[in-house]
């Protein structure tokens, strides 16, 4: 895809995936633009002072606002749309800010696209998605059928979606908690050591919306492919890496959490293609004509298995640190290596 001199907008870009996004493309040709919408002055001012480059341009505004969402929109070529309240526990206290943020935010996002012909949007989604059980996984399994929903009737704007799971040491992880708590010489707060949760690092979530950036067709779900391991093994491994001896206290399950996490449903794997180190999941296309399919069911749904992170591939506390090795924060807190971390 040829993508010179064009202008991208991300929503939410000041978090940890625009961050990213931003170290990947700001000193490269691929675009002429990159614009930054998001409703904290703070973090943009913060963005501002790091990054110093004439291609960034910052829009204050909120997805739930339509107007202030599209002046921003105008010229844009392409969209990363990451804006989302994240946090299982507020969202199950404030349901209806989840339900405004997600939901209606993304339709906004995409009418808004829609108006200035912008040529593709990119959903960015979360395995709580899939079998959703808490308020912040429902809002955005509802986000995700707003986007399919759009794509089927634009012309000019290819709308689709990428879910994917934890992203180590992002804002709001379990990790730069467990190092607060080692550094402090605190309990380690686990609320359920045998839960399992995907491992994936802040550049595979890039690499996963770029994949989909260049491969989606309308109403397309990505996702990538992942090891996962359980949150009691994460915490051995960061004591035996900060060669801590912090007592372990079990705290018990939160609000809306789940013992591990799915990223592809049964019913979505049996129509998955697999792509190498993704999964694309086209849209379901049938009309509202149901009669025509009741002669079509699926035989072999029963024997699909989901994909989720106690059937993925299993790393242990070797396996663990390997990864962790791979993350800035952990080589900062623990080498002292002065790389830049993610904004909070």
């Amino acid at each position: 895809m040829q993508i010179k001199d064009r202008i991208l907008l991300i929503t939410g870009g000041t978090g940890s995936f625009g961050t990213a996004v931003l170290r990947k493309f700001i000193n490269t040709e691929h675009f002429k633009e990159i614009r930054i919408f998001s409703r904290d002055e703070k973090k943009q001012d913060d963005m501002r002072n790091q990054f110093k480059n004439d291609k960034l341009k910052f829009y204050i505004g909120d997805v739930r606002d339509y107007k202030s969402v599209e002046p921003a929109m105008r010229n844009v070529d392409y969209v990363f749309h990451a804006a989302a309240l994240k946090q299982v526990p507020s969202c199950e206290f404030f349901p209806m800010q989840a339900v405004k943020t997600n939901v209606e935010g993304t339709q906004n996002v995409i009418d808004a696209a829609a108006k200035n012909r912008v040529k593709k949007v990119i959903c960015l989604s979360t395995d709580k998605a899939a079998y959703p059980i808490n308020a912040m996984g429902i809002s955005k399994a509802m986000m995700e059928k707003v986007a399919v929903a759009a794509s089927r009737n634009l012309e000019d704007t290819i709308v689709c979606l990428t879910r994917y799971g934890n992203v180590m040491a992002s804002r709001g992880s379990v990790i730069p908690l467990f190092i607060k708590q080692i550094k402090n010489g605190n309990e380690i707060t686990i609320t359920d050591p045998n839960m399992t949760r995907f491992l994936m690092s802040l550049e595979e979530a890039v690499d996963l919306v770029l994949f989909a950036f260049e491969h989606g067709n309308p109403g397309d779900l990505f996702v990538n492919k992942a090891p996962a391991g359980t949150v009691g093994d994460l915490a051995q491994a960061l004591k035996e890496m900060f060669n801590a001896d912090n007592p372990i206290k079990i705290i018990g399950t939160r609000h809306g959490e789940k013992l591990y996490e799915t990223l592809c449903t049964r019913e979505e794997m049996i129509k998955a293609e697999d792509m190498g180190d993704f999964y694309r999941i086209p849209a379901d296309n049938r009309d509202l004509n149901y009669a025509q399919y009741f002669s079509e069911g699926i035989e072999d749904v029963s024997k699909i298995e989901d994909y989720h992170s106690h059937n993925t591939e299993q790393q242990n506390v070797e396996g663990m640190k390997n990864l962790l090795w791979k993350l800035p924060l952990i080589r900062k807190e623990i080498l002292g290596e002065d790389l830049m971390q993610y904004p909070d």
